[in-house]
């Protein structure tokens, strides 16, 4: 369903731009295009796929819908260096300028310069505890409109539907909220009382669908549909009239130069209302990577890992207590790894009476540990469990405490059938201790297995798995096209920004590289003598 002021000649226009004339004819026989399931028609070519509706997803779907970000007329940013330079163009949207140029000398809590760049913009001076109002004011401007699709398994917002609903998110609730709709105006029209500036995880999910729906994007969205592969189609360079088709690596690297990159191939099923998959088949000539980091958890790769008492996520975790599987257990939880999800699996055992043991590599004075960025007034409970990581931890002359146990720089050797572990200290001395379940949080991958060697070819170390921190896509700074792959964008968690605060940047870094080819592409379009009757 369009809105009042969307035209099916404004889509047909948009459309022509990219596809030539030849489809257009074939497009201007669908009386509305977007009513047609994309998904069954894979005859059409899409200007842009994006593979995951979590927030990276949907921000990016926002901007290529059409809406620009301009500097609003009463704004003064507090860095007046950057205010200087965003008065230089005034009249053009933040898409329109050079983010090299307004991102140079900027600093903050992302390694991505448009990343910090935007955040500055959304959120003045957030990191000094600062909750200026946004510079930024938004217009939707319908002529940019770029076609897309956006794929994901569940509804729009991803992973954030499948947190665990009992602990608050690490983030303030307006750094995740998205451009256009102030987190706070409608998080109080859903409940009357506002405790603290911090919500659930639910909250998060429900603004983010709503957001879909506000903002008129839901005809970009489809939900249910898993990914089976992503490859690249060629084309051979001595005949105009040959199919483009998928060809092997060790073809390519032998006739590199006959053959000519095309679209991408994207293949999947959507699973329908009764259960049952339906295939399908789409192509694009450019496809953004938004799955997040989420996917898959990261294994100690250790023997009797695969024993059911042993869990890798906090759903698992928090269904096993509200179960009462483990209510009335004598013996402790394990729980490893020394991040945020460690902490709140911590927590969730401790106020539900359940003993623990906590399993971690590093020391309690690592400056690298999370605990150490985050303020103490702001996250009370989080310092809590570094307080006891820090004085409850185990001594060869006393036994466990009663409530929790800490073991700094000690890593387990093996579960056993009988819920036993071994743990072993740096200095090679070895405990065993029998649980009642074990919890391993010490990260996640991201699925990426509809890519060619599951993606590793991306990273920054292609012999590696792709991880947020150790090994991101290695992307270009400014238009978040991955260096290693042309027409591949990524964005998020993927290239190193866990924060929904940072990841906004990547949809400004890929919209701002779609527009200019699109710019690139009406020009020749023009030249070429197809643009006639084209306003």
């Amino acid at each position: 369903n369009y809105s009042d002021t969307e035209t099916e000649g404004e889509i047909f226009n948009s459309l022509v731009q990219y596809f030539g004339d030849n489809l257009g004819r074939k497009v201007k026989a669908m009386p509305l295009v977007e009513e047609i399931s994309l998904l069954e028609d894979s005859s059409v070519t899409l200007p842009v796929v994006i593979i995951g509706n979590g927030p990276s997803g949907i921000c990016l779907s926002y901007m290529l819908s059409g809406y620009r970000p301009y500097l609003s007329s009463e704004a003064i940013h507090p860095n007046t260096v950057l205010h200087s330079k965003l008065e230089e163009a005034r009249h053009l949207s933040i898409v329109d300028q050079d983010l090299e140029y307004l991102s140079e000398g900027l600093e903050g809590r992302s390694s991505n310069p448009v990343a910090v760049l935007f955040d500055t913009l959304l959120h003045p001076d957030a990191d000094f505890g600062y909750d200026y109002p946004s510079v930024l004011h938004w217009k939707l401007e319908q002529h940019h409109y770029i076609p897309h699709l956006v794929l994901g398994k569940g509804p729009p917002g991803g992973a954030w539907h499948n947190m665990e609903g009992s602990m608050l998110t690490i983030s303030f609730g307006n750094w995740m909220e998205l451009p256009g709709l102030k987190f706070k105006d409608w998080v109080s029209s859903k409940r009357r009382n506002l405790k603290g500036d911090r919500v659930m995880p639910e909250e998060i999910a429900r603004y983010y669908k709503h957001y879909v729906k506000v903002m008129g994007l839901q005809k970009n969205f489809r939900e249910n549909t898993y990914i089976t592969s992503v490859s690249r189609l060629y084309r051979d360079q001595d005949d105009d009239d040959s199919q483009d088709r998928d060809i092997s690596t060790k073809h390519l690297q032998i006739e590199k130069s006959k053959f000519i990159k095309r679209n991408w191939e994207i293949r999947g099923y959507q699973r329908i209302a009764d259960g049952s998959h339906v295939p399908f088949c789409l192509f694009a000539e450019n496809v953004a990577l938004a799955t997040g980091t989420l996917d898959s958890p990261a294994h100690l790769e250790i023997e009797g890992e695969d024993f059911p008492f042993v869990f890798h996520s906090m759903p698992e975790f928090g269904a096993a207590i509200s179960k009462g599987k483990l209510r009335g257990k004598v013996d402790p939880v394990l729980i490893v790894g020394s991040g945020l999800t460690a902490a709140d699996a911590v927590l969730c055992a401790y106020n539900n009476n359940i003993p623990v043991i906590h399993v971690f590599r590093r020391r309690v004075t690592d400056p690298s540990l999370i605990f150490k960025q985050l303020p103490k007034k702001l996250y009370p409970e989080y310092h809590k469990v570094y307080h006891m990581m820090c004085t409850q931890s185990y001594s060869v002359n006393s036994n466990l405490l009663s409530d929790y146990t800490s073991f700094p720089e000690h890593h387990v050797l093996s579960f056993k059938s009988d819920m036993k572990c071994i743990l072993q200290s740096i200095s090679g001395l070895k405990k065993i201790f029998k649980l009642s379940a074990a919890v391993v949080l010490i990260g996640s991958h991201p699925n990426l297995s509809f890519l060619k060697e599951q993606g590793c070819y991306l990273g920054h170390k292609s012999s590696q798995p792709i991880t947020c921190k150790g090994n991101p896509v290695e992307i270009d700074t400014y238009t978040y096209e991955c260096v290693k792959e042309a027409n591949l964008f990524a964005l998020g968690p993927l290239v190193g920004d866990n924060f929904v605060r940072f990841l906004k940047g990547g949809a400004l870094g890929v919209t701002r590289c779609l527009t200019i080819r699109q710019k690139k592409k009406q020009h020749l379009f023009v030249e070429r003598g197809g643009g006639d009757g084209i306003a």
